[in-house]
């Protein structure tokens, strides 16, 4: 597919749609973490610091405050996605079936494409995960 805007074959819309509502609750979710850091301590922790940590720089911050006073399932579910957003990130595009996505690899090379159904149930865990720092706020 193509675009006024760019020369560049493009993936179809729906599946822009859906990488792009993908990043967006992924970097929601990352903020919301910070957030609930800050809310259990704001004395050895700042926005300021933390917002400028790379998402992978904020699992020692989030041992100390979310999973001390919580359960390691957030810390974990957050770990998992941080290595799912990264795989998005660091993609490659490719045809397939004459279409436009992408594809990614592991750390042992072993490649796949990121398809809609992986979108939609990274953007599903990013719910489950939003719902267990939303309960641990209220904690």
């Amino acid at each position: 597919m193509y675009e006024n805007y760019s020369r560049q074959a493009l993936p179809s819309r729906r599946y822009r749609e859906l990488l792009g509502s993908a990043i967006c609750v992924f970097n929601s979710n990352n903020q919301f973490v910070i957030e609930n850091i800050l809310r259990v301590d704001n004395y050895n922790y700042n926005w300021y610091e933390l917002i400028d940590k790379t998402s992978g720089q904020l699992t020692k911050p989030i041992t100390e405050t979310i999973t001390k006073n919580s359960d390691e399932e957030t810390s974990s579910l957050f770990s998992n996605l941080v290595f799912k957003r990264n795989r998005i990130l660091h993609s490659f595009q490719i045809t397939y079936e004459n279409e436009q996505i992408l594809r990614t690899k592991d750390k042992n090379h072993q490649q796949y494409n990121i398809t809609e159904e992986y979108l939609l149930k990274f953007i599903r865990e990013n719910e489950n995960l939003s719902s267990k720092l939303y309960k641990f706020r209220g904690h």
